[in-house]
């Protein structure tokens, strides 16, 4: 080999390691809000989710995306989606290890927590997947509004086998779950839809319309909204009928998306298709706004794994890597960045945990406010912070073989979906306005922390100024929003974080004395114990 060609100084690979028990923050969050045995029981999912070969299905599954076929050789409509085997491993795992519908009918008071850690954890390795992973799990709280559809459905939904394939349901070992909801015309504006329901004598409902986006199409059945005299109404379409034949499910083509390659994002027409109602009609809004609200979990969770996922890949190139005479990770302004980062990533998996846990104790008002908050702020931050873990890998880190690239383009998609910014900052106020109760149980979260420290109170101060001037609600909404996430962020690293990263984070996001940039911590930042404890412990 030539002299020319050796290689030095490069980054060994980060495999391993255990994304779940050893990252600290991730375990101290859940035995708060859980215990020990459930921290163990995700064990192997952990040492899974650090090796290599699930890293190399993360990989396949995005350099190979899904292909739609809309019909069979002989001329036969059959619209159905092919993935990659690797895709099949990533599901196939995730739901054997309850990350679906499993918490819904798992008897432990920590079921929750234990599928957001878990998850959290797995796809670290490959956000597409959490996509189908997440609208299953979301899926059984909207249906349980129609107890007779929830009989026929919940048990596939919440088993733990992935079956996949177009099978009549209720004859499937397991069940994935998609959602339609959004039409060219409207997007967001789902009151806007056209497609029309029309009731049948059996008291089914045939659809017709176009859907501009559904998500997961290989799914087995679907929430969409569709327009009856009454208003916005909520059904459940499955692809297959009770007498085992296909439904009209016309996949018109699969959307050709920034990231989330692997993931299959779809234009569906409905012509007369098969439907039955959930919920009320004309309530099709609050019907769904059950999905939405575990939708909203896990855009939480899934920002929050993004970048933790970057923030792993920053300290392992720094602590590995020399320039200028030293490791990266000993060169002082290196130390800012890194724990900086590591301090946006513990406010976000702190926050995500506990938004969790507010499903396992019932707490739906602190979740109702809190969740669309925290869906906005952190799912905000994520393409800065993922770009800032890029630069310090350098040009090795704008590389595809690095895995940057791909969270990188994965980042702005939660912030994206399901509702955009705006669209989240005005539904904090939505939620505010239509129930105290929402305003009081996050408050009562937030004064937890009251005394702490001065800048933390100052903070809360600047919130209730802003709640407490009604004039230009809207135009404020975004900076409510965004206060009220870090005001959740800052009472939670007060009371439980070390007082380095609680320090920190009141410096940098709360004090007013730092910048639009990350690296910019103050000098008395205790950056060397935050990044030591932002560090992935091996298996």
């Amino acid at each position: 080999m030539s002299a020319t060609h050796e290689v030095t100084n490069q980054v060994p690979p980060l495999v391993g390691h255990d994304p779940i028990a050893g990252d600290a923050v991730l375990a101290e969050a859940c035995m708060r809000h859980a215990d020990a045995a459930t921290l163990d029981s995700l064990a192997a999912l952990g040492r899974l989710a650090g090796s290599e070969q699930a890293q190399e299905w993360g990989r396949l599954a995005n350099e190979n995306p899904p292909r739609l076929r809309t019909h069979d050789r002989y001329g036969h409509r059959v619209d159905e989606v092919e993935f990659h085997p690797s895709w099949h491993e990533l599901m196939r795992t995730a739901v054997e290890n309850g990350l679906a519908g499993a918490p819904w009918v798992d008897a432990s008071p920590h079921a929750h927590v234990r599928r957001a850690v878990g998850y959290f954890g797995w796809t670290q390795n490959e956000m597409g997947h959490g996509c189908p992973v997440t609208m299953t799990y979301a899926v059984v709280p909207a249906l349980r509004r129609t107890p007779e559809l929830a009989a026929r459905y919940e048990p596939g939904l919440t088993a733990r086998a992935y079956q996949f394939g177009l099978a009549e349901p209720t004859g499937k070992r397991g069940l994935v779950a998609g959602m339609g909801m959004t039409e060219k015309q409207g997007g967001s504006d789902v009151r806007a839809n056209t497609t029309r329901a029309v009731g049948q004598p059996d008291g089914s409902y045939r659809l017709t319309g176009h859907k501009w986006f559904t998500s997961a199409p290989m799914s087995d059945l679907f929430l969409v909204l569709a327009q009856l005299d009454e208003g916005v109404s909520c059904f459940v379409v499955p692809r297959v009928l009770p007498d085992g034949s296909r439904n009209v499910f016309h996949v018109q083509r699969l959307k050709d998306k920034l990231g989330d390659r692997s993931n299959a994002s779809s234009e569906v027409e409905f012509e007369g298709t098969a439907a039955w109602l959930v919920g009320e009609p004309g309530r099709g809004v609050p019907a769904i706004i059950e999905m939405v609200n575990m939708t909203r979990l896990d855009c939480v969770l899934g920002s929050a794994a993004t970048v933790r996922a970057a923030l792993t890949q920053a300290v392992h190139h720094a602590r590995h890597r020399r320039a200028f005479g030293a490791l990266l990770a000993d060169q002082p302004l290196m130390q800012n960045v890194l724990a900086d980062l590591a301090v946006e990533s513990e406010a976000a998996t702190a926050l995500a945990v506990r938004l969790a846990a507010a499903v396992d104790a019932g707490e739906q008002a602190f979740l109702r406010l809190a969740g669309a908050a925290a869906k906005f702020w952190v799912c905000k931050r994520t393409p800065g912070v993922v770009a800032e873990a890029m630069e310090v890998l350098g040009g090795n880190g704008y590389v595809e073989d690095s895995g940057l690239p791909r969270l990188y383009r994965q980042s702005p998609l939660n912030s994206i979906w399901e509702g955009s910014g705006n669209v989240i900052a005005l539904d904090v106020l939505r939620a505010m306005g239509r129930s105290s109760d929402t305003l009081a149980a996050v408050s009562a979260e937030i004064e937890l922390a009251r005394g702490a420290d001065s800048r933390f109170d100052d903070a809360v101060k600047r919130l209730h100024a802003e709640l407490g001037d009604p004039d230009q609600l809207p135009f404020r909404a975004r900076r409510i929003a965004g206060l009220l996430a870090l005001c959740l962020q800052g009472s939670l690293l007060l009371r439980f974080a070390p007082a380095a990263v609680a320090d920190a984070f009141c410096a940098s996001r709360l004090g007013l004395s730092g910048g639009g940039a990350l690296g910019m911590l103050p000098a008395s930042a205790a950056v060397g114990a935050i990044v030591e404890r932002a560090a992935i412990a091996p298996v």
